[in-house]
């Protein structure tokens, strides 16, 4: 069952943009995030939820949305992300000097793929925009963004040829995913 999860949980780029997401949807990923490990249990993890419009444009035009597409600079209109969960580092708790900030995310995309939901972590964010647009307080650290909304791709995951490891769309628009094998990874 787990295992089934981790294979639906997908970086997910495109999206029905007019099936919203509430707040308190939302809210209930976080509990997750809030419920997960941390180092030394400091838990200096802050989040911002958005679902509004406006805010989530905002958020938008601060991401990176796809590195091997290059020639993709994201969604179109009405294929964009219902909701976004910016993660935080609240410097006044401590640094997180560590993986946080993934285990909550992963958390916080496992739990939006249980609901039906998909989404996609981000890395790559404009940080000074972002902090500008909105208002993020010089206390706080922007470590992930996380775009979520009802998927409006397939992701299809193949194996690795030839040692390439870029994901790339085929000419239905089905995203592809190559991953090593799993002898690939064990070392003896």
């Amino acid at each position: 069952m787990l295992k089934d999860l981790i294979k639906a949980n997908r970086s997910y780029r495109r999206f029905y943009q007019e099936e919203k997401i509430s707040e308190d949807t939302l809210r209930e990923l976080v509990d997750l995030a809030r419920l997960s490990a941390t180092g030394a249990n400091r838990q200096p993890l802050k989040f911002i939820l958005s679902t509004e419009n406006n805010k989530n444009a905002k958020v938008f035009e601060c991401l990176k949305w796809a590195g091997y597409l290059t020639e993709w600079s994201g969604p179109e209109e009405g294929e964009r992300p219902a909701g976004y969960i910016v993660i935080l580092e609240d410097k006044n708790i401590g640094l997180v000097g560590g993986v946080d900030h993934g285990i909550a995310a992963q958390s916080i995309l496992l739990g939006a793929t249980e609901k039906g939901l998909g989404g996609c972590m981000f890395g790559a964010i404009d940080k000074p925009k972002l902090k500008e647009n909105l208002n993020i307080a010089a206390d706080f650290e922007i470590l992930l963004v996380i775009a979520l909304g009802k998927p409006k791709e397939i992701v299809s995951i193949d194996p690795v040829k030839d040692g390439n490891i870029k994901y790339w769309r085929d000419d239905e628009q089905v995203h592809h995913v190559p991953k090593r094998e799993l002898e690939d990874l064990i070392i003896n």
